[in-house]
C-alpha cells in the first residue's frame, strides 16, 4: 500500500513537472513572440528579389524587430508566411510576431510617388520639389544640369535639344525644356529618371509642330524662350497669343522686349519677393530684357517651365499692332499700340486701385 502510494506520488510529480515544463515553454514561446518594444520606432527594411523565409527572418533579427530568431522561425512554420514580395516594408518595433507576419503577407508599401511640376516655375523651384519628394538633393539636380557628358547624350537623343542649351551664359541648361505635369516615379528615381520622363513628355508636346519648326527660321530654343515669357506674363490662355504678338512686334522693330519677368530671372529673385529697383532694371545681363543693349534680343534662354498653350502661342502669335501690355492685380491684361496709350492704361489702373505691387 505504501509502495503503491509512492508510485502515485512519483507519477503525479512527473505529471506536474511535465505540465510546469509545458507551461514554461508555452510562456517562453509567447513572450518571445511579443514586440521588442512598447514604444513606436519605425524601421524600413528592403526585401530583395529571391530572398527566402529564413533570410527574411535574419533580416528582421538584424534590424532588431524580433526577440528570438529561433522561436520566430517556429512561429512562421506554424503560421505560414506567404510568398513575400520584394520591395520596401515599413515595420515597427512595437509590432508582435503576428503583426509582422501580417505586414509581410500584405506586400511592400507603395514604392511610387507622384510629383506635380507647375508651369511657370523655374529650375530652382523644380530642384527643391525633387529634393522634397525623392532621395535626391538640390545639388544633385544642379550637378546633372552642368554635366557635359549627360547634356551631349540628350542632344543626341532628342531632336528639339541643341547645343544652345550649353551656352555659358545660361543659368540652368534644361530650363524651359522640362514639361510641367504630374508624374509617377519610383521613390528611388534618380535625377536622370525624372528629367527623362519630363523630356519625353516635352517631345510629345512638340512633335505635332516638328516639321513646321524645322522648316522655319526660329529654333525650338527661341520658341521655348518666348513661351516662357508668355507663361509668366499671362495667366489667361485667351491673352497669350496677343502677348506673343507684342513680343514679336517689338523684336521686329528692334525694340527691347522690356519684360519685368526676365529681370527677376536675371537677378535670381522670385517675383513674389519684392518690387524691382532701378539697379535691378538697369543690370546688364543676357536674360534681362529691361537692361542695356537688349534691343531686338530675346533672353539667352527660357526663364520658366512652359505649358502647351504657351508653346502654341509662341508658335502662332495673333496678328496685331500692339507694342505694349500691362496686367492689373487681377491678371487682366490691357494692350496698347503707343506709349501714350500704355501710360494712360497704367495711370487708370493706379487710379482705380488695380495696380499690382509686391509689397
Amino acid at each position: 500500500m505504501v509502495k503503491h502510494k509512492r508510485v502515485l506520488i512519483i507519477i503525479l510529480s512527473i505529471v506536474i513537472a511535465i505540465i510546469v515544463a509545458i507551461a514554461g515553454c508555452f510562456l517562453y514561446y509567447k513572450l518571445s513572440l511579443q514586440a521588442v518594444s512598447k514604444e513606436s520606432e519605425a524601421v524600413d527594411i528592403t526585401i530583395e528579389e529571391g530572398m527566402n523565409v529564413s533570410e527574411i527572418i535574419d533580416l528582421l533579427n538584424e534590424n532588431g524587430l524580433i526577440k528570438n530568431e529561433k522561436v520566430f522561425k517556429l512561429y512562421t512554420k506554424i503560421n505560414k508566411i506567404n510568398n513575400v514580395k520584394a520591395g520596401e516594408y515599413e515595420l515597427n518595433k512595437n509590432m508582435n510576431a503576428e503583426s509582422l507576419v501580417n505586414k509581410l503577407n500584405e506586400g511592400p508599401k507603395n514604392s511610387t510617388i507622384n510629383i506635380t511640376f507647375i508651369e511657370g516655375k523655374n529650375m530652382r523651384w523644380i530642384a527643391s520639389k525633387i529634393a522634397e519628394k525623392t532621395s535626391n538633393t538640390e545639388e544633385d539636380v544642379f550637378e546633372k544640369l552642368s554635366d557635359e557628358e549627360y547634356l551631349d547624350k540628350l542632344i543626341e537623343k532628342y531632336w528639339f535639344i541643341t547645343d544652345e542649351i550649353k551656352n555659358e551664359n545660361i543659368y540652368y541648361s534644361l530650363e524651359g525644356y522640362l514639361f510641367p505635369d504630374t508624374y509617377n516615379f519610383e521613390k528611388k528615381a534618380t535625377v536622370e529618371d525624372i528629367f527623362g520622363k519630363m523630356l519625353d513628355e516635352m517631345e510629345k508636346q512638340l512633335n505635332p509642330y516638328k516639321e513646321e519648326i524645322q522648316n522655319s527660321s526660329i529654333s525650338v530654343h527661341k520658341i521655348l524662350t518666348v513661351a516662357s515669357i508668355i507663361e509668366l506674363e499671362s495667366s489667361n490662355d485667351d491673352d497669350k497669343a496677343k502677348v506673343s504678338s507684342v513680343i514679336y512686334n517689338r523684336l521686329n522693330k528692334n525694340m527691347s522686349i522690356g519684360s519685368d519677368v526676365t529681370t527677376y530671372y536675371a537677378i535670381k529673385v522670385d517675383m513674389s519677393e519684392r518690387n524691382l529697383t532701378s539697379k535691378d532694371l538697369n543690370t546688364s545681363n543676357p536674360y534681362n530684357t529691361r537692361g542695356p543693349n537688349m534691343n531686338g534680343k530675346l533672353p539667352v534662354g527660357p526663364i520658366a517651365s512652359v505649358s502647351a498653350s504657351s508653346i502654341k502661342a509662341a508658335l502662332y502669335p495673333e496678328t496685331t499692332d500692339y507694342l505694349y501690355f500691362v496686367a492689373d492685380k487681377n491678371g487682366k491684361i490691357y494692350f496698347a499700340k503707343t506709349i501714350e496709350e500704355h501710360n494712360q492704361n497704367i495711370a487708370n489702373l493706379k487710379k482705380q486701385g488695380l495696380w499690382y505691387t509686391y509689397e
